[in-house]
């Protein structure tokens, strides 16, 4: 049986052994719109929640956009023109517009990458800027939320008369859902902020898990951090399977968000009767498999379907290699799941631990196995005999450890798909 895993640019065929019971779990996806463009204009024109788009630009004389980083596949190039469109139809001079890059603590955009994020023409008329968590001073403290979390947010989005975020809606592995809220923190908050955020006190929150903003404690933290920042405006669309787009989603924040989460949970959803014994998945190939530290939501994305003690292979191309200088630090230094986490307690949150942390969590309950050949061998040695130097021997020793007459899902899109158990139905 074989099977396409997404996987960097290309794809990887996957040849999977006899034996083992396999479910495929494709990306369902909806349907692309038939005319996005019509769409977008509709949205902008009769948001949810508050005035059009252009009525809010009126009488303003500038504005800031915060948009997605080269790691998240946000259709920027075709809903940024109907934003600025409207921005100027309003009276906002193109020079009183700015575009920031939520890079929240990844690497700035390249100039190469600028073009590819919002398009050569935006990239050439119009002011677009990196978001740098790490420069402290460009940031405006905001007091706190009602838990203590210090708000810093960038000056340039805060100084704006008017603040909008531009994104899309997929599951998130602590927030529930991408989207609204994300792009004013963490991706234009300073690192003061983003660390309080992603410690131990939410990575670890049970409720802090893909598929659900309902009782997500730090989803309403950066509701609250958006609010107090004076989030104006959104818009969000949805994905089919081949990333264009098939929803759109835009106005008052909280409620356009929540309507776009509420489709992307319709669409999305694949539930499972029983829990299977093992997950074959992936980081849903390029833009989000350019790191390893991208490809660990592959990894916590399968957990929610695998009995106790089940195991998890996942395939990430890494080209980009493992991330982050502190993220490689970590990487090297790891020896152990458990040791990882015991090392948190009692000390001070430092950049990119909540990554490791969450694949800390997932790696204490499973056995988790890695095909990501981009990672260097510098990089590996914590893990061990679970690191494999090629699909075909990753998907071998996995069979061979569960067992010929295994349950195995093969989920060839990785995070795309929120895979959970059905619930048992309650008897009157």
């Amino acid at each position: 049986m074989q099977v396409e895993l997404a996987f960097g640019k290309t794809g990887l065929p996957l040849d999977l052994p006899a034996g083992p019971e396999y479910r495929i779990l494709e990306a369902r996806g909806a349907q692309p719109l038939a005319d996005a463009d019509a769409a977008l204009a509709a949205a902008l024109d009769n948001p949810i929640g508050c005035p059009p788009l252009s009525a809010l630009a009126k009488g303003k004389k500038s504005a800031a956009i915060s948009v997605c980083d080269i790691t998240r596949p946000a259709p920027n190039r075709r809903t940024l023109p109907h934003v600025l469109r409207r921005l100027e139809e309003g009276g906002i001079p193109r020079e009183g517009i700015r575009i920031l890059i939520a890079t929240g603590l990844h690497r700035g955009a390249t100039d190469a990458e600028i073009r590819e994020i919002v398009g050569p023409e935006i990239a050439a008329s119009y002011t677009v800027l990196n978001h740098d968590a790490r420069a402290f001073a460009e940031h405006r403290a905001l007091g706190s939320t009602k838990s203590g979390i210090p708000i810093y947010i960038d000056e340039r989005f805060v100084s704006a008369d008017l603040r909008i975020t531009l994104g899309f809606i997929e599951p998130h592995l602590m927030l529930g859902f991408s989207g609204g809220r994300k792009l004013v923190a963490p991706g234009l908050a300073a690192q003061e902020t983003i660390k309080v955020i992603h410690s131990p006190k939410y990575m670890r929150n049970a409720r802090s898990v893909e598929g659900s903003i309902e009782n997500n404690p730090l989803h309403h933290e950066l509701v609250e951090i958006a609010g107090i920042a004076r989030h104006d405006f959104m818009l969000d669309v949805a994905l089919a399977r081949d990333r264009q787009i098939a929803g759109v989603f835009a106005g008052e924040p909280v409620a356009a968000h929540r309507a776009g989460v509420q489709f992307v949970s319709n669409t999305l959803l694949e539930l499972l009767d029983e829990p299977v014994d093992a997950v074959i998945t992936t980081a849903a190939g390029y833009p989000l498999d350019l790191t390893f530290y991208q490809t660990v939501k592959g990894i916590t994305a399968a957990q929610h379907i695998l009995k106790p003690g089940g195991r998890i292979l996942v395939f990430g191309a890494c080209s980009e290699g493992p991330g982050a200088p502190e993220f490689q630090d970590m990487l090297k230094g790891f020896r152990s799941y458990s040791g990882f986490l015991d090392s948190l307690r009692d000390r001070e949150v430092i950049v990119d631990q909540w990554q490791m942390e969450k694949l800390a969590l997932v790696g204490e309950k499973f056995d988790v196995l890695f095909y990501t050949p981009g990672l260097p061998q510098e990089f590996r040695g914590g893990f061990g005999a679970n690191m494999f130097a090629s699909a075909d021997e990753a998907v071998a020793d996995l069979v061979r450890r569960c067992g010929p007459e295994a349950k195995i899902a093969v989920v060839p899109e990785g995070p795309y798909v929120l895979a959970k158990l059905r619930e048992p139905e309650l008897v009157a």
